[in-house]
């Protein structure tokens, strides 16, 4: 049994190597991709609309309200844990959100192992994350004073402080990567136990702990930022 994608290679030069992993992310993100563009192709603007148009009838379609009202919901969440207005994180919180939803119910697909059930790839998440932590503070209170959160209380807390958020980051990798991964095997052993039955109901659980799991990890990466924000600020006022 492979318990993780990067067990199987399609492709190796040297240190240059195609595994199972590579494949089905870009696969996803082809799959993330051209299904924007389907859904996004023929939006309708009302600024844009005529008055001749506007007097035959036309109007916004019905799947754009619902994704509008899904932005804007999503957009109020976020606003919602951070306690600030954060909407320029809306494209990277609903990114991860989107990739880790499409890998993790594509997992349920036969053939198809979840890119998340690979700890590289959900360090690749994480290690975004933590890049998105600073970069949002210096855009928000700039270089200088985010630089004073790591010596904060005292100078001596900077190795703590940069271990603090290494160590978070390396927990949001291990808690996706283990949900999923303990998921893949327990479908596993169930399978070979019971055939018929179970394994049904556990996929099933499995495609309800993959939304859940897309959930956490953006929210977790919002309450991270929101962190780093509010530590900003207080350090501003100061």
């Amino acid at each position: 049994m492979d318990i993780s994608p990067d067990w199987i290679v399609y492709y190796q030069y040297g240190p240059f190597v195609i595994n199972k992993t590579i494949v089905l992310t870009w696969l996803v993100m082809g799959i993330l991709v051209c299904g924007s563009w389907l859904v996004t192709r023929r939006l309708v603007c009302p600024q844009d609309l005529t008055p001749e148009e506007l007097a035959s009838g036309k109007r916004i379609p019905r799947w754009q309200t619902v994704l509008e009202s899904i932005v804007v919901e999503s957009a109020k969440q976020i606003d919602d844990v951070m306690q600030v207005s954060a909407r320029g994180l809306l494209p990277f919180l609903g990114t991860l959100f989107l990739y880790i939803l499409v890998s993790n119910l594509l997992g349920a697909v036969p053939g198809f192992d979840s890119p998340t059930g690979s700890l590289s790839t959900t360090v690749a998440l994480s290690l975004c994350v933590f890049i998105m932590v600073p970069a949002y503070g210096i855009f928000r209170g700039g270089i200088r004073t985010y630089l004073k959160v790591y010596v904060q209380p005292s100078p001596f807390m900077l190795p703590l402080n940069i271990f603090s958020e290494l160590s978070r980051t390396m927990a949001l990798a291990v808690r996706l990567f283990g949900n999923i991964m303990s998921g893949r095997v327990m479908g596993m052993i169930l399978l070979i136990i019971a055939p018929l039955f179970v394994p049904v109901v556990m996929q099933l659980l499995g495609l309800l702990i993959g939304v859940v799991q897309a959930y956490i990890f953006a929210v977790l990466a919002a309450v991270y930022i929101a962190a780093g924000i509010e530590t900003d600020q207080q350090h501003m006022n100061e």
